[in-house]
């Protein structure tokens, strides 16, 4: 007897919730979540406006925004505008390293012209003895010479970084202006902002 009831009594209440789901939803019944502000609305239309339509699209998107970052990059390679130079080169710490660089000679800047007299002299120096240990010595010497130099920079850079910047932090900053001194003036990036001799 009870079997038969309870198998009765659910029947009807399940026919009732599916009559209920396909009923349409009062206009002023809750509707379970929160009305979104009009920003939040125009936002997210826009979103889906803007949304590419396949792979292809997103993908040519994506290039077309690349390109235009590395343009913008380029531009400020060359002028030293600080919003849209790269990470390694941004903030105050870099722009006074580079400065500090620029400002004065530095052995290694003339590596590669030095480099290229040594190796000419090297291949005459094939038939030649003397040539061949003239361009030996030469090397050794430039080797010592641009060593010595770097040490001085990189003595004074750092004692000139922690007395401008005593909070900044400066890992890698003495690495990167060392570094700088390896490029002919002429090929660095970003372009030097400071004439030879003028102080940063």
């Amino acid at each position: 007897m009870f079997r038969s009831r309870s198998k009765d009594e659910k029947a009807p209440t399940e026919k009732v919730t599916a009559d209920l789901s396909k009923q349409p939803r009062d206009p002023e019944a809750p509707k379970g979540r929160p009305t979104p502000k009009r920003s939040e609305a125009q936002t997210q239309r826009r979103r889906a406006q803007s949304a590419p339509l396949d792979r292809k699209e997103a993908a040519k998107r994506q290039r077309e925004a690349r390109r235009a970052d590395l343009t913008r990059q380029r531009e400020a390679l060359n002028s030293g505008d600080e919003r849209y130079l790269p990470a390694r080169d941004k903030g105050p710490v870099r722009k006074f390293v580079r400065d500090f660089v620029d400002s004065r000679f530095a052995i290694a800047e003339f590596f590669l012209p030095m480099a290229v007299v040594i190796l000419v002299l090297s291949l005459f120096g094939n038939t030649n003895r003397s040539l061949q240990n003239i361009s030996l010595l030469l090397w050794l010497g430039v080797i010592i010479l641009i060593i010595i130099d770097s040490i001085g920079i990189w003595i004074r850079l750092r004692k000139q970084l922690n007395e401008r910047f005593p909070n900044e932090p400066k890992r890698g900053a003495v690495a990167y202006g060392l570094m700088r001194t390896l490029q002919m003036r002429r090929l660095r990036l970003p372009k030097p902002q400071v004439k030879r001799g003028e102080r940063p």
